[in-house]
């Protein structure tokens, strides 16, 4: 299989951005591309048409492609989830749960084999292949042990791009750098350079381009400008960059940006809002009084659970929420608004017989073994009826509905869908759970909640009748690929 490979100087250059913009870019050229990343470690995941879990990076870039999203995109996917240990994913399923040294005795020879097994599939299917590397190709001390940069680069012949972020300054030093540390073969792979995140005038940077060609002989086949535009991040550190004033504001929505903060571009099409203003919070800030609070999923509920106990933040919430405030838990976010989580086995780190959770909704939940990752199509009950709703769920909890400790009876509560493991709401409407990943994709159901949001205020409500957030993306998809296909010259990378 043909292939073209994008790696970056440092995290955070780009990557994934330029893979996602060439798969649209090439697939509007007529060629069946799929997007490939051997090893990913990120807490953002999705759950492909067969159950088994991606990086959600790939997923978009699959969707740039106009392909469904497959585990042989993504082999390995290693979820870190505190004490210096990882879930690792082979094939979209649990494989078990690892140290960083003990990864590498453990799962090298396997996680291989599996990207070549994932590679032989897809080349039965696609004509192209837009790799993309992790972290840095250079990293000397990792380097015998990457899986994910230059040795598949090697194994495909696949002509790389080399993608710098000039934003952060150092640009010309991290491109030399990189280039002088890597092994002779491994260079004369890199063809074209990609200068990133660019803002000014191209005339004055010119003659920096100028001298970096003539000094490294290898050409900078783009420089990419600066773009607003919200691009789904992979890497919760990309939250700190974020700028949430809105001129249009009339609602704002505080996400607690915990310290293991899972699958957070659920959050992505309340972003896209222009009236809605989304703020990540740390637990150690001040709450404020929003229009709704969130608890995000978390890879580590426990440990965040405890976190927000210790910071106060737990008891701001539930302050936030008797004075009236509207509060959503998704995932790990649900099961600690519930009474209390267990975890009997340890598979969070210790075991824990009861851990007391905020205890906003009448639930008790069990961390399993067993992770249930799925794709679900359901009906909503609130808050309006009859809505078909599309997510998928990632969790090893399992959480059951009991008598609260304050008297309410379990018919003071209402299953969010048809199905009622996926989520409850209290009669007020005022504190929702769910395990539903992507709910806020669907763009009747995200309307109708903030319009029950938007009422409180006084607000008139937002049409309903708007496409789910998948339109949304496709467009936001090709504005990115029509920018970096104006400014990129793909010749020394494409096949012949």
């Amino acid at each position: 299989m043909k292939a073209i490979m994008v790696v970056g100087t440092t995290s955070h250059a780009g990557k994934s951005f330029i893979a996602a913009a060439l798969c649209r870019i090439l697939s509007r050229r007529g060629w069946r591309v799929t997007p490939f990343k051997g090893q990913n470690m990120a807490l953002n995941a999705y759950v492909t048409s067969t159950g088994g879990e991606i990086g959600y990076a790939q997923a978009v870039q699959a969707w740039a492609a106009r392909v469904s999203p497959w585990v042989e995109m993504n082999p390995i996917l290693l979820k870190p989830q505190g004490n210096m240990t990882s879930q690792v994913i082979i094939r979209g399923q649990v494989a078990g749960v690892t140290t960083a040294a003990e990864y590498y005795e453990k799962y090298f020879d396997t996680g291989w084999q599996a990207i070549q097994d994932s590679l032989r599939s897809l080349a039965s299917e696609f004509d192209l292949a837009v790799c993309e590397g992790a972290g840095s190709p250079a990293e000397i001390n990792l380097k015998h042990r990457d899986l994910t940069n230059m040795r598949v680069a090697k194994y495909l012949n696949a002509p790389t791009l080399l993608v710098v972020d000039i934003d952060r300054g150092g640009a010309f030093a991290h491109v030399v750098g990189t280039l002088a540390l890597l092994e002779p073969e491994e260079r004369q792979l890199i063809k074209g350079i990609v200068i990133n995140k660019f803002r000014g005038q191209k005339s004055i940077l010119q003659p920096g381009i100028d001298w970096l060609e003539e000094y490294t002989g290898i050409p900078v086949v783009g420089v990419i400008p600066w773009s607003n535009t919200l691009f789904p991040s992979e890497d919760s550190l990309d939250l700190f960059e974020r700028r949430a004033h809105k001129p249009r504001r009339e609602l704002t929505i505080a996400i607690i940006r915990l310290p293991r903060i899972a699958n957070f571009t659920d959050f992505d099409p309340l972003e896209s809002e222009p009236t809605v203003e989304v703020r990540y919070i740390s637990p150690d800030d001040d709450l404020g009084y929003p229009d709704a609070v969130i608890l995000p999923g978390s890879k580590t509920t426990l440990a965040d659970l405890k976190i927000l106990q210790d910071s106060g933040m737990a008891k701001a919430i539930q302050d936030y929420a008797v004075a009236g405030g509207t509060v959503m838990g998704i995932c790990g976010g649900f099961q600690m608004l519930g009474e209390s989580i267990s975890d009997p086995e340890g598979l969070e780190g210790e075991v824990s017989e009861h851990t007391p959770g905020l205890d906003l909704l009448p639930l008790k939940t069990v961390i399993a073994r067993h992770k249930i990752s799925r794709q679900r199509q359901v009906i909503s009950n609130f808050p309006q009826g009859g809505l078909p709703v599309e997510g998928y769920e990632i969790h090893q909890g399992r959480s059951m509905l009991v008598e609260t400790r304050k008297g309410k009876l379990r018919e003071e509560y209402s299953p969010l869908f048809e199905d009622p493991s996926l989520g409850i709401v209290d009669r007020t409407q005022l504190t929702w759970g769910c395990y539903l990943h992507g709910l806020f994709d669907n763009g009747a159901w995200r309307r109708s909640w903030l319009n029950h949001l938007r009422q409180r205020r006084g607000l008139i409500s937002l049409p309903t009748g708007l496409p789910n957030y998948r339109e949304q993306r496709e467009i936001i998809q090709d504005e990115l690929a029509n920018l970096v296909e104006a400014h990129i010259d793909l010749s020394p990378v494409l096949p012949s």
